[in-house]
């Protein structure tokens, strides 16, 4: 298993021993970068999308750099990834890709025009692979976060979090491991009649 990652090595390193895995950096938002984390990971069997960035601001204050730098890292890194997995993985005729969108992708927010429609396109992208690839015995499905326990809702002012919170049927963030989870269960075998689907781990922020 290799663990990609642009910043945040030790994190990384981290975690790819605790899966017995190793760790490699990329920027995959360059296609060069993207395609050889693929290469290097070799047999692709699972691809999980992960990369995410934040560039927030009203639109008519949105520099040109804060659009591009959120959609290429948010979206188009996806596609580099996907393109240069699936062809391994169409020619074994098995494999599974699931990319991480966001509640955003589906409802918009205030500030985020650039992270919803990256989130957004994730989506549309997906179900348009999952056409392309489902004959050739590939899945690609897509889990939409809602909020969830990390650096960036830490940093939140309390207000905000409430907000959140009050918005949330569950009435609590989600943890990583609740992400974690849904994309293990669309990696596994139980989930093997199941593609082109957006699974919400929003704790019901969605409905």
């Amino acid at each position: 298993m290799v663990v990609g990652y642009r910043s945040g090595t030790e994190e990384a390193e981290a975690v790819a021993t605790e899966i017995g895995g190793r760790a490699a950096q990329a920027d995959v938002s360059d296609p060069e970068q993207a395609r050889a984390l693929v290469e290097t990971a070799g047999e692709i069997a699972i691809l999980v999308n992960n990369a995410g960035l934040t560039r927030d601001g009203v639109l008519a204050r949105m520099t040109d750099a804060d659009w591009r730098d959120v959609i290429e890292t948010n979206l188009s890194s996806v596609f580099y990834t996907c393109r240069a997995a699936s062809r391994g993985m169409m020619k074994r005729r098995s494999g599974s890709i699931v990319n991480i969108s966001s509640i955003v992708g589906l409802r918009g927010n205030w500030g985020q025009t650039n992270y919803s429609s990256s989130k957004a396109g994730i989506i549309g992208f997906t179900k348009s692979l999952a056409r392309e690839l489902g004959s050739r015995g590939v899945r690609a499905n897509v889990v939409a976060p809602g909020y969830v326990k990390t650096r960036l809702t830490d940093e939140l002012p309390e207000e905000a979090r409430d907000a959140m919170l009050a918005n949330t049927p569950l009435g609590r963030l989600g943890d990583p491991e609740d992400i974690a989870g849904a994309v293990r269960f669309l990696c596994s075998d139980d989930a093997s009649f199941i593609t082109g689907e957006v699974l919400l781990v929003d704790g019901g922020l969605g409905m």
